[in-house]
């Protein structure tokens, strides 16, 4: 059941994620799955697209018409805002990254990286080439 209160928290999260309802283009359209014939019989379903965006969403998780309009608001919010926080977790990652590039090795690296690097150097000392004469 939707109370005044689910529903002012639903708009909160379209008003955050930018949701308008001026931008969305609502269709009911018939249901599918459990709930025998009546659920396939009505248009219980609602099909929203976020023309801004592009995104479509289409809600068909309870029986009731008004119930699923508003989950499906509530949904196309969180993937707006889900879209928006991947784009920024990736330039996050990414300014992580290079950070990290940049940091200072501890004096312990440094000296396990210099071992390597002296070992390697020895091997290919070692592959020279072979002197058939001698």
């Amino acid at each position: 059941m939707l109370t005044s209160e689910t529903i002012a928290k639903i708009k909160a999260r379209m008003a955050l994620a930018s949701v308008f309802e001026d931008d969305l283009e609502e269709s009911f359209v018939l249901g599918s799955g459990p709930g025998g014939q009546k659920v396939n019989k009505t248009a219980s379903a609602v099909r929203l697209n976020h023309a801004p965006s592009g995104l479509a969403v289409k809600c068909a998780q309870t029986r009731s018409r008004e119930m699923n309009r508003w989950l499906a608001r509530r949904e196309l919010a969180e993937k707006i805002l889900e879209r928006e926080n991947a784009a920024l977790s990736a330039r996050r990652q990414a300014a992580e990254k290079v950070r990290r590039q940049k940091r200072r090795r501890s004096r312990r690296q440094k000296a396990k990286m210099l071992d390597d690097k002296r070992r390697r150097g020895e091997k290919k000392a070692a592959r020279g080439k072979v002197n058939p004469e001698g």
